[in-house]
Formats: C-alpha cells, sequence, structure tokens
C-alpha cells in the first residue's frame, strides 16, 4: 500500500503496514517509509 512519507516528501510503497483504529474509532494502516524508516499513515479503510 502506497502513502506518503513527510520526510521524503514524496509517494512510497509502505513496509510493516498494519491496520489500525485511531482514537476516534477511524480505520487507518500504519507502516514505516523504507527509504528513511519514518512512520507513515493512510487514514482510511485498508
Amino acid at each position: 500500500m502506497q502513502a506518503y512519507c513527510v520526510k521524503c516528501r514524496t509517494k512510497r510503497e509502505m513496509k510493516d503496514a498494519k491496520a489500525i483504529t485511531m482514537k476516534n474509532a477511524k480505520p487507518a494502516t500504519q507502516g514505516t517509509c523504507p527509504v528513511c524508516g519514518t512512520k507513515m499513515f493512510r487514514i482510511g479503510k485498508s
């Protein structure tokens, strides 16, 4: 799944992506950037 990396300023394929639920009960996907290692989020159903 692709997500926007804030540090690299590009869309990249997420590494170790997993489905989570945010505090406001909305679904999201969380992973890490394969280049810089920053946390990435994609809000919405995964």
